[in-house]
């Protein structure tokens, strides 16, 4: 079947992931976290539930809303996410 030339459509976060929510650093304030966050620490804002509990709220950084989720980013599960991101996270350092 020929390609349509539309978009794929990005794939809906996994449901108790929250490896984007730990795995990275954000260097802007979050509430609760008003200094950001170091990478591989959860972030405050992340609930039980691995769901973001500002989501869609203007004090949510802006980092956070330009991470969408993608096939290569969360792969087959939380550990291959963790992986990625970590790994992203090393590369974008400084210096």
């Amino acid at each position: 079947m020929p390609s349509t030339g539309a978009p794929r459509a990005a794939p809906a976060c996994r449901p108790a992931c929250g490896a984007c929510c730990t795995a990275p650093s954000i260097s802007s304030p979050i509430p609760g976290m008003p200094q950001g966050k170091p990478a591989g620490v959860r972030c405050i804002q992340l609930g039980d539930d691995a769901r973001c509990r500002i989501f869609g709220q203007p004090e949510r950084p802006a980092v956070c809303a330009g991470l969408m989720p993608s096939v290569e980013m969360c792969g087959p599960g939380t550990a291959h996410a963790m992986h990625y991101l970590a790994r992203l996270e090393r590369l974008t350092q400084p210096g």
